[in-house]
């Protein structure tokens, strides 16, 4: 097969470091045996197309928060797809690894990797995965670099043990990625900031504030009918707050002697007076009760009024 002129330089200027980065990959292979080939074919499923990360941007545009992380997403993935495989796959036309050189074909054989379609640069997974994730870092902040530095190696390191794209096409996949991942991220701010000047727009402000979970109007308006009940059942006084038959704690007591010690003159004169009447009251009551009726009413305090001792009725007796 003849090779374009940039696949021609590719194979010149990086063949030193394609090669010893693929026998890198095949002595892995040749010392742990056959124990990461389905791993690697695992994260090369997960990655392929980048069809979990577009899952994963429309998922996060259906809530108001985190809708300008997936439009940031799918537009980085939809930028490298089109970088990648509508433009820079069919105008280098580079052979896979495995089609390019007999030792590349026997390691792949020794694998038993699966067969790749397409031509090899760049590497389509390692342009979806770095575009995707720096999205998410550009909007998300720094706390998700690792993790997205730890899955774009991990895809990088796949492609190349199964001697599906030369390290070359891993490399140039991922600049290519960062490129789409900032044009994204520059468009999805200009649209942002239209649609918050536009905000009073009826379409501009449902693009800005539509989230899914509020879009269920009969339970949002059944939880706030439950609030306002609440707050209206709190207002209201209680049963213990009018008919409190408890006694007083120490504390409260504490206060009100303070309160009665430092009072003005006037005060002191009715409590002196008020301490005089109730003496007189108790003497009275004491005296009848030598010579009545035990039935007979008597008197209780100053506070309370005249009662019969067979008739009470409590709080908790009808």
């Amino acid at each position: 097969m003849e090779l374009t002129a940039f696949a021609g330089w590719l194979n010149s200027a990086f063949g030193g470091y394609d090669r010893f980065l693929l026998r890198l990959m095949h002595s892995m292979a040749d010392s742990l045996g056959s124990v990461l080939t389905p791993l690697m074919k695992g994260i090369t499923f997960l990655g392929e197309k980048g069809l979990i990360l577009i899952v994963i941007s429309l998922v996060l545009m259906l809530f108001s928060r985190t809708r300008r992380t997936g439009v940031c997403m799918f537009g980085a993935i939809a930028c490298g797809a089109i970088l990648t495989n509508f433009i820079l796959k069919d105008w280098v036309a580079r052979p896979r690894p495995f089609e390019s050189f007999t030792a590349y074909r026997q390691w792949w054989e020794a694998l038993g990797a699966p067969a790749e379609d397409g031509f090899s640069f760049p590497s389509g997974h390692v342009t979806a995965a770095v575009a995707g994730l720096t999205g998410l870092c550009l909007t998300r902040g720094r706390k998700w670099i690792l993790p997205s530095v730890i899955w774009v190696l991990l895809m990088a390191v796949s492609r190349n043990y199964l001697m599906a794209h030369f390290p070359s096409d891993v490399l140039f996949a991922a600049l290519i990625g960062l490129i789409a991942a900032f044009i994204a991220y520059a468009i999805t701010q200009l649209i942002f900031r239209l649609l918050e000047q536009h905000d009073d727009k009826r379409l501009c402000a449902l693009l800005l504030d539509f989230d899914l979970p509020l879009r269920l109007p009969s339970l949002r308006r059944r939880s706030e009918e439950d609030e306002l009940d609440d707050e209206e059942y709190d207002e209201e006084p209680g049963d213990d707050e009018e008919y409190d038959d408890e006694p007083e704690k120490e504390s409260e007591v504490k206060v009100r002697k303070d309160a009665w010690e430092y009072t003005d003159p006037e005060k002191l004169d009715i409590s002196a007076t008020f301490d005089q009447i109730v003496s007189e009251r108790r003497r009275g009551s004491s005296a009848g009760a030598d010579g009545e009726d035990p039935d007979e009413e008597t008197e209780r305090s100053f506070f309370h009024p005249r009662r019969s001792a067979n008739n009470y009725q409590g709080k908790h007796m009808k």
